[in-house]
């Protein structure tokens, strides 16, 4: 994890908050594929904050938790997403246009940090996996401790989520969606992640933090598969 000067130093990160025509249509697609495809439901909407800095924190077993993550909130949504989606300009185009932005894995990517960070500041919703990565089976373990990081930067409210059935839909390596029940989640915020007298994040306090995350996302994501039946 970058520290707090690696991330405020550098290009400062214009941060879109407005929605589009563009934006509206695509979200209310996705809502009628979640719905007709997958027969979505959610429970827990109520604790996603209606306004102010989030991160929603899901597990992530399948390529649709992206389009699934969008049934728990109204509000405007902003994702990391791979890098190698930006290979083509007008991919890239598109995807800036619907929240998303570039993140390179397996490196501290300083500049995805900054971009994130600028989203909660700017009082928007972050969408931001917490394991980093499409996992499988049952336990949800090692989460990476930006969630925690970015929080206590911002002040961000934390919500964990677990999604059950995703993988059944769309398994990591599959190519196209089964139409399967997806049952979502959504826990209470987390309580802040506490900082020091000088204003630093302690290294101790991200790890218990995100220890703490993931108590709460394995106990929404058993909950959401018991609903389903299926990861």
């Amino acid at each position: 994890m970058a520290d707090d000067d690696e991330v405020t130093a550098g290009t400062d990160v214009v941060v879109d908050t407005a929605t589009s025509p563009l934006y509206h249509f695509l979200r209310g697609i996705t809502h009628a594929l979640n719905r007709l495809l997958f027969r979505t439901t959610v429970e827990g909407r109520e604790h996603v904050p209606p306004t102010g800095p989030v991160i929603l924190a899901p597990v992530h077993r399948s390529f649709v938790d992206f389009f699934i993550a969008s049934e728990v909130t109204e509000r405007k949504l902003h994702y990391m997403a791979k890098d190698s989606l930006w290979k083509h300009p007008r991919a890239g185009r598109f995807l800036l246009s619907v929240g998303a932005f570039p993140v390179r894995r397996g490196a501290a990517d300083r500049e995805a940090l900054r971009r994130a960070q600028r989203v909660l500041e700017a009082g928007e919703v972050l969408v931001l996996f917490p394991e980093g990565t499409r996992r499988s089976g049952p336990v949800v373990e090692d989460l990476l401790e930006g969630v925690a990081f970015l929080a206590a930067r911002t002040g961000a409210t934390v919500v964990p989520v677990g999604i059950g059935g995703s993988a059944s839909v769309m398994p990591k390596g599959s190519r196209l969606p089964r139409p399967r029940h997806v049952h979502v989640v959504v826990g209470e915020p987390l309580p802040p992640v506490g900082r020091s007298q000088s204003g630093r994040v302690p290294r101790s306090q991200l790890r218990a933090a995100t220890d703490q995350l993931r108590e709460a996302v394995q106990e929404l994501y058993d909950r959401a598969v018991e609903r389903t039946g299926r990861y």
